[in-house]
């Protein structure tokens, strides 16, 4: 094999590492996303609950949750 040859086989090396690194920290940056997605959406449920949780108890204080 000659030098030219060499250096091109390198670069082919190099070029199926550099894309190998980068779909794995594509995979990274997904996961990443999705979980802050997950703990985002999380959050915003039990806000939802603390402000029900806190009208109820303003509707009861103020006699405007009536109970069967």
């Amino acid at each position: 094999m000659n030098q030219s040859q060499n250096m091109s086989q390198q670069a082919g090396q190099a070029k199926g590492q550099a894309q190998e690194k980068a779909s794995g920290m594509m995979d990274q940056m997904s996961n990443a996303a999705q979980s802050a997605k997950e703990s985002a959406q999380g959050a915003g449920q039990q806000m939802m609950e603390k402000a029900q949780g806190a009208a109820d108890s303003v509707k009861d204080a103020v006699g405007a949750n009536k109970r069967s």
